[in-house]
């Protein structure tokens, strides 16, 4: 009988090609956004599973007067590793890093450029299973002056030959130190959030008063805890352990709180300075695709279920003549949901087909490395099949049920008449699916326009054809002052962070009138030609004079607002003039009130911010305002100036335009996602 009901499925399915043609193409869309959305899941919920160990990342919560809201931080402090394995039985073992995006290597005449390193200490590898194929694991970042190379760092620097044991010099721009290459790492997976180009000792860098630096945030420190630790317990613990280390006054500001290992990928939106994150991704998002490919799903269903009922009158001829000679209902229904079923599976393969070949496309859109080998992965393959059966006996069941009711006097008279009851499922049918179409189309308009707002909102300062320049440091004066002799070049400044990352927070007490207020900001160092070249206006006040004539300070109109929070009726030209110390050597005046502008993404709200400017031996980063009709003239220029002044750093520039769009990579991302999916439906 099986083999019976098969025979006619084919036989049916042939005779009406147009409409198993359409029915395919509807289900396979369908099947191959799930499919794909399956296997974006599955690679988001699979990054850093490899690490077999219950490892935790210890993070902050920064809330220090002065600050719009609470901050929560990637960062910590160096003693905290050491201190919390020795003070807690839960802990097992910890390890923490600093990371350094501007250090370059040497071998003989090879260098290459790192964009992402990790000072790191002995421990790391006791608690990342990362697998090394030379070297020894456990003693490979004891000694200082060691570095661990990964399979690129190697074969860029030395080729062919054999990398362990060699002396290599590495350069961030400001020191000159040798290095011996003690291991070299395997293959770093792709769905790990650490991903970096080489491991140095930490211990190379730190000095003997980092070890006792309390209150400085500069390492990411992991934990390794026992195995069914109560998280809630321990973190309980934290504010006497940071009163025994900082005091119970400076612990107001400090909360300690721990993120599963499984957990940093997708769950940490909210915290900043997460510079180690790599495709750093909100889990929600995720959810959203799910709704999405279900939707879509839904309505290659109803299209199903529509095109197999308005072929009833088609087919009502052979379900009258099986039941005369005595077909039950029952068999005709089994055999329409087989006929869909058959369909579903056909529909599969031809969806296999289509992920097979749009996935590299999906891959370079998403900036993903998804992979789908669904013959090589039985567990793949069964689920595929299970959820197309189920699709197929879905699909099938409301269009056997209502073949199978006809009756075979009034179809072989051909007096069939549709009922209310039928007519009014199929309309309904044919809402819902309208319905989640329309909801896919103003869920794409919504996006866009969201994107749109966040791409071209005016942010408060002016980012047009400036050039970024990373590492100058100590040539900086002399960088500075060479650029500007020509007149592709139409001013240049200098600053210690670049906007559009996290910037460094800081305290800072403020001398007024009244008595003396403690405020929390971020602060970044800038030469006097900060403000001009991103043209933000000053709303009190004046700008910096030029560098070495004094320590002077500019905040935002946030942080103006902050301090006279409590004398409303206080203009803003009353600050000026004033104290402002950041730290027991460093007494600054305060000489103007500028505009807010956000320096961050719009995803952040502005913060209180000081610019801060004094003679220093450079800046770290270099912002150069170029002629706009002459762009590659200029920066040919940029380049011949940077090597003739800065020859053993390599030459990298980036549009600060650009940079800001990197901030809305993964809104992009999912503006793509769901218009691509938007008009599938």
């Amino acid at each position: 009988m099986f083999k019976n009901y098969i025979k006619l499925a084919l036989r049916n399915l042939w005779k009406n090609k147009i409409f198993s043609g359409i029915n395919i193409i509807g289900l396979s869309i369908g099947l191959s956004v799930c499919i794909t959305i399956m296997l974006f899941v599955q690679y988001e919920k699979s990054f850093d599973s490899f690490h077999t160990k219950n490892i935790y990342r210890l993070d902050e919560v920064q809330s220090w007067e002065g600050m719009v809201q609470p901050q929560k931080v990637a960062l910590s402090m160096y003693p905290m590793a050491s201190t919390l394995k020795n003070d807690f039985p839960e802990i097992i073992n910890s390890t923490h890093f600093h990371s350094t995006t501007d250090a370059s290597i040497r071998y003989n005449d090879n260098k290459i450029f790192f964009k992402k390193a990790l000072w790191v200490d002995s421990n790391f590898f006791k608690l990342f299973e990362f697998r090394l194929l030379k070297g020894d694991a456990k003693n490979a970042l004891r000694e200082p002056k060691s570095i661990v190379l990964t399979p690129e760092s190697a074969e860029k620097l030395f080729g062919k030959e054999d990398a362990l044991g060699k002396t290599v010099s590495t350069n961030n721009s400001r020191d000159t130190m040798q290095f011996i290459v003690t291991g070299i790492l395997d293959h770093l997976p792709k769905n790990s959030h650490l991903q970096f180009e080489a491991l140095y000792s930490i211990n190379s860098f730190v000095s003997p008063d980092d070890i006792n630096a309390w209150g400085g945030n500069w390492t990411v420190t992991y934990l390794e805890l026992t195995p069914n630790v109560n998280i809630a317990a321990l973190e309980k613990k934290f504010p006497a352990y940071l009163q025994k280390y900082m005091g119970k006054d400076v612990i107001k500001g400090y909360q300690l709180f721990l993120q599963a290992l499984p957990d940093v990928h997708g769950r940490s939106g909210d915290i900043t300075h997460d510079y180690n994150n790599f495709q750093k991704f909100d889990s929600g998002y995720t959810q959203v695709f799910s709704i999405i490919a279900i939707i879509v799903l839904i309505i290659g269903c109803i299209n199903f279920i529509n095109l197999s009922t308005a072929r009833s009158t088609g087919r009502a001829k052979e379900v009258g003549v099986r039941k005369s000679i005595g077909a039950h209902r029952s068999q005709l229904a089994l055999q329409f949901i087989g006929e869909s079923v058959l369909l579903s599976l056909i529909a599969m393969l031809f969806s296999i087909l289509i992920v097979k070949l749009f996935l590299p496309y999906v891959n370079r859109l998403s900036g993903h490395a998804l992979e789908f080998s669904i013959f090589s992965d039985p567990f793949l393959l069964i689920k595929v099949i299970a959820a197309t059966v189920v699709i197929g006996i879905i699909s099938g069941i409301y269009p056997a049920l209502y073949l199978s009711a006809f009756k075979p006097v009034q179809v072989l008279k051909g007096t069939i008449l549709i009922g209310n009851n039928k007519s009014f499922t199929r309309n309904a049918l044919v809402i819902t699916q309208f319905a989640g179409a329309a909801f896919l189309i103003i869920a794409t308009i919504f996006v866009v326009r969201q994107l749109n707002f966040m791409q071209n909102k005016d942010t408060g300062f002016s980012r047009d054809q400036i050039v970024m320049l990373p590492g100058a440091y100590k040539n900086w004066y002399r960088l500075k002052d060479e650029l500007l002799k020509n007149t592709l070049i139409k001013s240049v400044s200098g600053s210690t962070q670049r906007l559009g990352n996290n910037l460094h927070q800081t305290g800072v007490s403020f001398y007024g009138n009244g008595p003396v207020k403690e405020l929390a900001t971020s602060h970044v160092l800038v030469d006097h030609d900060f403000l001009s070249i991103y043209k933000i206006k000053l709303l009190a006040g004046k700008n910096f004079t030029r560098e070495g004539e004094g320590r002077e300070i500019i905040i935002n109109e946030t942080m103006a607002k902050e301090i006279l929070k409590d004398t409303p009726k206080a203009s803003i030209a009353s600050l000026l003039g004033k104290r402002m110390q950041m730290d027991e050597d460093t007494t600054t005046t305060l000489v103007g009130v500028c505009s807010d502008f956000n320096f961050n993404s719009l995803h952040h709200k502005i913060e209180t911010l000081c610019l801060y400017n004094k003679k220093r031996g450079g800046y770290s980063d270099v912002c150069v305002k170029i002629d706009g009709a002459r762009t590659e003239e200029a920066l040919a220029y940029l380049e011949v100036t940077w090597k003739k002044i800065i020859p053993h750093f390599p030459y990298e520039y980036q549009f600060l335009d650009d940079h800001f769009a990197q901030m809305y990579e993964a809104d992009k991302k999912v503006s793509r996602v769901v218009s691509i999916l938007a008009c599938l439906a």
